[in-house]
């Protein structure tokens, strides 16, 4: 079905550089919650862990393609960690008669507190203390992030004499709720940048531009004021109350930034238009396979979207 509207680059409160960071950190945390709350009866799983199986999937069937080739999943524009713990939880509960995949979080305005706590829970978390510009990643990332890369990993990036012949782990980037946010000009650099460096992609979100997920996200809005009492309380937060209920500051940028990214967002077949244009060559093109899906996490109308992209030609 053809989209609601075209794509239209739309202003956005999160983006802005004068927006509150109060604010912003409560805008994160909501949308994360969104990422990690099941909500008895009416869902049955998280989006979180609908992606965490998705990609499990993928990464095996790549790994299959590559000889078992070990993945390093690494997400870009993270913000304060988003779905990826629980995301890292699941794969490597799925995968675990396989190599651990191991995630690293990154973004141009690094979040070290929050990621440092995630990966003090997890084993298979690490993070890019540095910005991390996704149109420009740097060569030798996997060399930086902390804590480090397992010593096999680290042997098969340097490439040592002592690892010679042994295969570089395969790149896998992850943009969730975060490539809506690119204008044209920056979303082909990002994957022409991705084309050089990676064996995949995938693009999560949470919104599209059919008429289901405005109704779905004016939904979200009526949801938080809903719950805010229950985040107010845990996050030892009045703020977050006052905010919500007293003044409805929260749900009115959570539901207009949503419905902007909304109009932001892209289909399979312009990230393939793009992928195009981003000075790849056509032979380059070729070898990468792109498919798209969706799955419903809280019916009627709110949805998870990927778009998945591998590199099959070269293997």
């Amino acid at each position: 079905m053809a989209p609601w509207l075209p794509r239209l680059h739309l202003f956005e409160f999160h983006d802005q550089p004068w927006f509150h960071p109060w604010f912003r950190a409560k805008v994160q945390a909501a949308l994360t919650e969104t990422w990690l709350m099941t909500i008895w009866p009416l869902q049955s799983e998280s989006p979180a862990s609908i992606v965490a199986r998705q990609l499990a999937d993928e990464l095996r069937r790549d790994g299959s393609r590559a000889k078992q080739q070990q993945h390093v999943v690494v997400d870009y524009c993270a913000g304060g960690g988003g779905p990826i713990p629980m995301i890292a939880k699941h794969i490597n509960k799925d995968l675990q008669h396989q190599q651990p995949v191991h995630f690293v979080l990154t973004d141009l305005h690094p979040h070290i507190h929050n990621w440092a706590l995630a990966a003090a829970a997890s084993p298979h978390i690490h993070y890019a203390p540095s910005s991390v510009d996704a149109a420009n990643s740097p060569p030798g990332l996997l060399d930086l992030v902390e804590p480090p890369l397992p010593p096999e990993l680290a042997g098969k990036r340097t490439g040592s004499s002592a690892d010679a012949g042994v295969q570089a782990p395969r790149i896998f980037r992850t943009f969730h709720l975060s490539f809506h946010h690119f204008d044209d000009p920056l979303a082909l650099a990002i994957l022409r940048d991705t084309m050089n460096t990676s064996a995949g992609f995938a693009i999560v979100e949470l919104q599209d531009r059919h008429l289901t997920s405005f109704l779905a996200i004016f939904l979200l809005g009526i949801g938080v004021m809903v719950f805010s009492p229950i985040f107010a309380w845990r996050w030892r937060s009045p703020g977050t109350f006052f905010w919500s209920w007293i003044i409805p500051v929260l749900p009115f940028v959570l539901v207009w930034d949503g419905w902007m990214s909304s109009a932001r967002s892209r289909t399979r077949l312009e990230v393939e238009d793009l992928m195009r244009r981003c000075g790849a060559s056509e032979d380059e093109v070729k070898k990468w396979h792109v498919k798209s899906g969706k799955k419903t996490h809280l019916p009627p109308w709110a949805d998870v979207h990927w778009i998945i992209g591998t590199r099959e030609g070269d293997e």
